[in-house]
């Protein structure tokens, strides 16, 4: 089975404006990000913008790009308008990179893919291990927990679960992920998850994943064992990412 890319990449930023246009080692961020995307294997890898300064840089370096609305409360979406106008099957597997992870693992992406299907899933995510107790703390860092069978219980900015000892000393690196903002779904589920109203969980941490949680869809989890290194949301963020690529 194959498997379709799409990265949401909207111009407008509350802290980094134009920031898929941000040039790292000479090319935008989206184009870094759509490089390593296809890489893993998908079939099509498809921007998805409101902006045409976003689709001509896109075009000009020969990747697909699909002209969505400028009033998109979110990348998912973004992601389902693109799948109505390619009017792709029910059970295609379509993973959601984001636009702003320019040293996102093509490997990665591949995990998801064939994880997915695999398992013959139609809703999954990725987390890795957190490198120490001060990542684990920054609320900038989504927290998940799981289940037995690696299916997420809850996602927070804040640090779950709460450890009645002194957090620092008796923390447990196998208890807490950091979350990956990588998705995979079908476009039924997508359509599905669209169709909900933002939830109570989703609209305290701002956090749109909460929304499956809070209607019973599951979401499998899948543990990624390379170094990540998360995607641009800061000016330091992007400052790392410059530094990591450049050299």
């Amino acid at each position: 089975m194959s498997f379709k890319v799409v990265i949401p990449a909207r111009y407008m930023s509350s802290r980094l404006p134009g920031k898929p246009l941000i040039e790292i080692g000479g090319l935008p961020m989206v184009i870094h990000v759509a490089k390593r995307a296809r890489i893993s294997g998908a079939d099509e890898v498809i921007i998805a913008t409101d902006d045409s300064r976003i689709a001509d840089e896109v075009r000009k370096h020969n990747f697909d790009v699909v002209m969505t609305k400028v009033n998109h409360i979110s990348g998912t979406d973004r992601v389902l308008e693109v799948v109505k106008i390619k009017q792709w099957a029910d059970d295609d597997l379509i993973i959601n990179v984001q636009g702003d992870e320019p040293l996102i693992d093509p490997q990665l992406i591949k995990l998801l893919y064939e994880g997915m299907s695999n398992e013959n899933l139609n809703y999954a995510t990725a987390a890795t291990k957190f490198k120490n107790y001060l990542d684990y703390a920054n609320p900038n860092n989504v927290k998940v927990t799981l289940d037995k069978n690696n299916f997420a219980i809850y996602f927070s900015r804040s640090k779950i679960p709460y450890c009645v000892d002194d957090e620092d000393t008796h923390w447990n690196p196998n208890i807490s992920y950091h979350h990956i903002g990588l998705y995979g779904y079908t476009p039924k589920l997508l359509r599905t998850f669209c169709d909900l109203p933002e939830s109570a969980h989703e609209s305290s941490e701002k956090l749109e994943q909460l929304r499956a949680i809070d209607n019973n869809i599951k979401i499998r989890v899948f543990e990624y064992h390379g170094d990540y290194i998360k995607g641009v949301d800061t000016i330091d963020d992007l400052a790392l990412v410059k530094k990591f690529i450049e050299n």
